[in-house]
């Protein structure tokens, strides 16, 4: 099923529409959002400089450090009266990355979550579970307004409360579960120690993932444990939420909304534009949102493009799976983690020394992230409650930061590994055979 014209557009049609919104989108980042109005004019650019679409490569690139420099609302486009909803991520100082939505761009958002969703399967038939979590986090209210939108009944149920999933499942036959990768195959886990089998005592057909990556055999995974078709859904706050793009039944590749984004691929050291078929750092421009217009913003995932018509008919550029991160940031149950954030943790309690290891892990099937921490004296050994202190000062302070717990390994002085160049904090075993 497809459920707006747009998506078959032919390329004509599609470059055409994003020619005509950049212009209106560049004109109102330029007039209406200070940052913009000094990268353009740091590089001698106007906003009716852009007369075609391989102008675009003329733009300077956004990075998640300009809305870091511009917390709260400096990257808001419209006064605040006129912004309704108000979300954020977690930024490396703690601070978070703050978006906001007009009434447009919520109505916006539904549909656009109504063309992923949509193209997973779903239909107003269905009843729709989401245990992504609420609040502050995009991919909740995303999914949630989308699927109303479609017609499915939608269970709000948010994460965690793994054995009350499960009932509830049952209970209210859901048929569509929305969640990380790594959380289904963890509520399956949990389902088969309490005598549920997925795949023949819950009526769950389709799943709509996101909020971290997914392997191939991770994929391959849950969809045997379930009998399900597992899909993929991607995109960020910065960029609106989820609903940038989006796999169809055929599952070769996530659907972009063309009509909304443009995509391109650069290389991550040069800044170089790459051909279509080449991995590089996907950045997208968005082309209709209010609130927050984003030009070419770098989102720092490692991917390719392709153009070619899929069988289930849509024309729309699709991205495919995600190889990677350009940067060193680490997603860990779906929440971003950079080690910049557990420095500055670290670096405001007396009893730690300066060096530090980060250790991702899968326990089981859910992310495990455990922080070696040198004491800054051996003294501090001498008493178990007095380590045990430290640890639980450290575990609050990440979790406050972080949104998410930690293992605590403190260790004595001068026993971690040094190093002459550029020290590697972070060993990221979950890959690891």
């Amino acid at each position: 099923m497809i459920w707006s014209k747009e998506e078959t557009w032919d390329r004509k049609e599609i470059e055409k529409i994003q020619l005509e919104r950049l212009k209106e989108s560049v004109k109102r980042a330029y007039e209406n959002v200070p940052l913009y109005k000094e990268k353009f004019d740091s590089v001698g650019l106007k906003p009716e400089d852009i007369k075609s679409l391989d102008d675009l490569k003329k733009i300077p690139f956004t990075v998640k450090d300009d809305f870091r420099a511009n917390y709260p609302f400096g990257m808001f486009a419209v006064p605040k009266k006129e912004v309704v909803r108000i979300h954020a991520s977690s930024g490396t100082t703690g601070k978070p990355t703050v978006v906001g939505y007009t009434k447009k761009d919520i109505r916006t958002w539904a549909e656009l979550i109504s063309r992923v969703v949509t193209a997973a399967g779903v239909t107003d038939d269905d009843t729709a579970q989401i245990a992504f979590g609420y609040g502050l986090f995009t991919g909740g209210f995303g999914l949630h307004y989308g699927l109303e939108n479609v017609g499915a009944s939608v269970i709000p149920m948010s994460s965690g409360n793994t054995e009350k999933q499960i009932m509830l499942m049952k209970d209210f036959e859901t048929t569509v579960l929305i969640c990380t990768p790594s959380y289904a195959l963890y509520i399956a886990e949990v389902a088969e120690k309490m005598g549920i089998d997925p795949k023949k005592d819950l009526k769950v057909r389709i799943g709509l993932f996101g909020g971290e990556a997914c392997s191939e055999s991770a994929r391959t995974e849950i969809e045997s444990k379930w009998g399900i078709l597992a899909t993929q859904n991607y995109g960020m706050s910065e960029l609106m939420g989820p609903g940038v793009s989006g796999d169809c039944e055929y599952q070769c590749g996530m659907h972009i909304s063309e009509d909304h984004f443009i995509a391109e691929i650069i290389d991550p050291k040069t800044g170089e534009v790459l051909p279509e078929g080449e991995i590089g750092e996907l950045v997208i421009t968005t082309l209709t949102k209010e609130a927050l217009p984003v030009l070419r913003y770098r989102t720092k995932d490692m991917t390719s493009l392709t153009y070619e018509k899929c069988k289930c008919g849509r024309t729309t550029a699709r991205m495919l799976k995600i190889r990677g991160r350009s940067d060193d940031m680490l997603i860990i149950r779906g929440v971003n983690v950079f080690p910049t954030q557990i420095e500055s943790v670290l670096e405001g309690i007396e009893e730690i020394g300066p060096h530090y290891e980060i250790i991702v892990t899968k326990n089981g099937h859910l992310d495990q992230m455990t922080i070696n921490i040198e004491l800054a004296d051996g003294k501090f050994l001498e008493k178990f409650s007095c380590l045990e202190q430290i640890s639980k000062k450290v575990d609050h302070k990440l979790k406050t930061v972080l949104g998410l717990s930690s293992k605590i390994n403190i260790v004595q002085p001068r026993t971690l590994e040094r190093f002459e160049g550029k020290a590697k904090r972070v060993k990221d075993l979950r890959n690891v055979n």
